[in-house]
């Protein structure tokens, strides 16, 4: 196994402020796990790659319920300082839900030989899913590190970890605790296998 940890969303305008739909308390209380799973990954010598909203002023999708927030060329759109990129990270900013969405991140992994992506930040079922469905389109074995990843309640995030844990995808698609990853990775287990 090769894996990449890709963390979706985590920027100023999602979590230091209330423009995005009420997420900040859910998306705080996984951070002292988010740190210590993300410099795992760079102990490890796993590339880390930030998936950053960054939308257009009067985007189209600020036609619906959603705040304006998170517009390209803002501060909105860095990722917080406790998690910070450092110089060998990648960064992806996106148009769309997904950090596979027209943008290059398919081929950057691939450069990298990675087969296998642990998906974690906000929200659980809109962009951290749709990135883990993406990656799992494009044959990356996946895993949402379900720990890792809010929504703006934590009921609904429960509830929709529950829905997918017996996903007919399972191995090549599934849900892992950090505890779980950080074991699978450290046995150097492949994320198809099933013990």
């Amino acid at each position: 196994m090769t894996p990449a940890l890709i963390i979706v969303d985590m920027i100023k305008d999602n979590i230091e402020t209330d423009k995005h739909l009420g997420i900040s308390r859910e998306a705080k209380s996984i951070l002292p796990d988010l740190v210590g799973f993300i410099n795992f990954f760079r102990e490890k010598g796993f590339p880390v790659v930030y998936a950053n909203d960054s939308f257009l002023k009067n985007d189209f999708l600020f036609r619906g319920k959603m705040k304006e927030h998170a517009v390209r060329g803002t501060s909105g759109t860095q990722v917080i300082d406790i998690i910070f990129p450092k110089q060998n990270d990648i960064i992806i900013n996106k148009l769309r839900f997904s950090a596979f969405y027209k943008t290059d991140l398919d081929q950057i992994l691939r450069r990298l030989g990675i087969d296998t992506v642990f998906v974690v930040g906000i929200s659980t079922m809109w962009c951290v899913f749709l990135t883990a469905t993406d990656a799992l389109s494009n044959d990356f074995y996946t895993i949402i590190v379900e720990d890792l990843a809010a929504c703006h309640k934590k009921e609904i995030h429960d509830k929709f970890v529950n829905l997918y844990k017996n996903f007919p995808l399972f191995p090549i698609f599934r849900f892992l605790t950090s505890h779980e990853a950080v074991d699978m990775i450290n046995k150097g287990k492949n994320a198809y296998t099933t013990g």
